[in-house]
């Protein structure tokens, strides 16, 4: 089964060596070089991948990020944001708005190449496994069941889908339930983030995956003044 990338890019060279690179490496590539017009793109491919630059003619990359994120259609899709602006707030910024990674101008092709794969391969491992594998290894807490190998999400038996970040997230509060979590420990976990940063992308994402969880959400706890954790009873007080 084929699989496709949209690279959103308004540099010519760098386009052009990315699509060289991965179509080199099996993929089917479609350039565009404004957001509207990469917007229209995934659109139509479906890609599994999108290859986004931040600094785009007509609109922000986070922008288009949040639109293809809010599109069910297409907001399944892995998300690389490509750019000059390598400074930790932007990074944030960007896995705020929904990017799954991050590269930084000027880049080594290799790198991005492995990281496209990556996020393709990661995609199609969710669309295969719909469901949770039996076994011991998996994660219980309260409602929630969680495949460490498989990376499937079960809640109250019905599977959920979870965004690689979210998933991250949850697998590790559920780890240890009752153990609470600071704000900056999540970020080097998770975010494999240090140093002294702005830690409100982790609220962002902790809303959203509560949201994910929907009637489970309450298993994610909000310890005032210190950060998160998994109840250890797994259901709220």
């Amino acid at each position: 089964m084929e699989r496709r990338v949209v690279i959103i890019e308004d540099e010519r060279d760098v386009a052009r060596l990315l699509e060289f690179n991965l179509r080199g490496a099996g993929f089917v590539v479609v350039s565009a070089e404004t957001g509207a017009q990469g917007l229209g793109e995934v659109q139509r491919h479906k890609p599994d991948v999108v290859v986004l630059d931040l600094m785009l003619p007509d609109q922000s990359g986070y922008d288009v990020c949040k639109q293809i994120r809010a599109d069910p259609s297409v907001g399944d899709a892995g998300v690389l944001m490509l750019t000059a602006r390598g400074e930790a707030e932007d990074r944030i910024l960007g896995l705020e708005v929904g990017a799954d990674d991050y590269v930084v101008k000027p880049f080594v092709v290799r790198e991005v190449v492995l990281r496209v794969t990556a996020l393709a391969n990661r995609l199609a491992e969710r669309r295969a496994r719909p469901a949770v594998s039996e076994g011991g290894g998996t994660l219980k807490v309260g409602p929630i069941e969680l495949d460490p190998v498989t990376h499937d999400v079960r809640i109250a038996g019905a599977p959920a889908q979870l965004r690689p970040l979210e998933y991250k997230l949850l697998q590790l509060l559920v780890s240890d339930p009752g153990r609470v979590f600071s704000r900056e420990e999540l970020l080097e976990q998770v975010w494999e983030m240090r140093g002294d940063i702005n830690t409100r992308t982790v609220d962002v994402h902790v809303r959203r995956l509560r949201v994910s969880l929907g009637a489970a959400a309450d298993v994610i706890e909000t310890v005032h003044g210190f950060g998160y954790r998994a109840r250890r009873d797994g259901a709220g007080s």
